[in-house]
């Protein structure tokens, strides 16, 4: 079984499968963790209700009808970008992110095959590079970071 069959096919960014094209998957820090999931999976805060607080009354008055609207989000996806040489690993790395940033008009369509889910968004930031290779040694390399996307009309 090949890195192809293991790591492909499992998420796109405007249509391009992140592995293939730039040697990037979804990645955790520790063995067992499932922070990206947690992180595409957990539902946007609701937007609060304007309440009416009158002195002369106990409590506060709502709508009859209360209608259940959603924030916007921030999705923060830990990456592993794995290359068989420095030069291939840090070409991709720029290449990758310089995707994110330029998006189809700043936005980007994240797909998740296995949840069979799509997120509108727009890179915010990437942060927390954690090298887990040596970039001044010849040889194969890799490096996890994370980036934050904005979902400004959440899917969840």
């Amino acid at each position: 079984m090949t890195l192809d069959n293991i790591l492909g096919d499992k998420m796109y960014i405007n249509g391009k499968d992140v592995w293939k094209e730039f040697g990037v998957f979804l990645a955790e820090k520790k063995r067992g963790d499932r922070n990206n999931l947690k992180a595409i999976m957990t539902p946007s805060k609701t937007k609060p209700h304007v309440a009416v607080d009158i002195r002369e009354a106990n409590g506060e008055g709502y709508s009859e009808n209360l209608q259940i609207r959603v924030q916007a989000r921030d999705v923060k996806l830990c990456f592993a970008l794995y290359a068989d040489t420095r030069e291939d690993w840090l070409s991709q790395y720029k290449n990758f992110l310089d995707y994110l940033k330029e998006g189809d008009k700043g936005w980007l369509e994240l797909y998740f095959t296995g949840l069979e889910l799509k997120l509108h968004v727009f890179y915010k930031e990437a942060s927390e590079y954690e090298p887990l290779t040596y970039l001044w040694k010849v040889g194969k390399q890799a490096g996890r970071f994370y980036v934050t996307f904005r979902e400004p009309e959440p899917a969840i």
